[in-house]
């Protein structure tokens, strides 16, 4: 037994209904109690209201059951209405978005993940997102996982790290995409083939431009 996360399954449908319901994230991604993790304009990955900077070499394991998908509506970075549901069941209805919405109802996915080691191990977090680079991590990752579970029902969480990479934007420059490097998979249980402490991930490096930062954000 490895000092994985382990997830609950108490009222949740089989392992083996996952397949289907992580599929349709390619057609189509809210937890109380967790802080935010996202990725900011400069490529780094944060979490919580101080946006402290995930550690270096860190492995989170996704919970495959927490995938989710609806419609969020913004006000000027405030969040004015959220509608989600699990991906297991059809989009939710909307009506006309809040008064103060800047972009109307925007479509939403997302997941729950944990940190398996290192300072912030047992922290629990959620990721959404509405663009387009966002979305297409989380398909490619919901799509990993449902091919994993069509070959191994016993170990459907993604262990991953969390990481990056970026195009040239012709008229806004630099934009960086999450990635979800899946290095290894566990059991519901937390069991995985290798320990998370022994996992090596290669870390993103810094450009000059792009200099290491305190891991504490301001």
């Amino acid at each position: 037994m490895s000092n994985i996360t382990a997830f609950s399954t108490a009222g949740l449908p089989s392992v083996s209904s996952l397949s289907s319901a992580l599929r349709s994230i390619e057609t189509d991604a809210s937890a109380s109690g967790m802080v935010i993790l996202k990725m900011d304009r400069t490529g780094h990955w944060v979490f919580g209201a101080d946006q402290t900077e995930v550690e270096d070499n860190s492995i989170w394991a996704i919970n495959p059951f927490s995938f989710v998908h609806g419609y969020i509506a913004w006000g000027e970075g405030t969040v004015l209405a959220e509608k989600m549901v699990s991906v297991a069941e059809p989009l939710p209805e909307v009506d006309a978005p809040p008064s103060g919405a800047k972009r109307g109802w925007e479509m939403q996915i997302g997941f729950t993940l944990a940190c398996t080691n290192g300072e912030d191990e047992g922290l629990q977090a959620r990721y959404t997102t509405t663009s387009v680079g966002g979305k297409k991590a989380v398909q490619e990752l919901a799509t990993a996982i449902a091919a994993q579970v069509d070959k191994d029902q016993n170990k459907p969480v993604p262990m991953v790290a969390l990481q990056k990479e970026h195009y040239q934007h012709k008229t806004y420059g630099r934009i960086h995409t999450p990635v979800f490097n899946v290095v290894d998979w566990a059991s519901l249980n937390g069991d995985t083939a290798s320990d998370a402490a022994e996992l090596e991930v290669a870390a993103d490096e810094p450009t000059s431009e792009e200099p290491r930062r305190r891991r504490r954000g301001a």
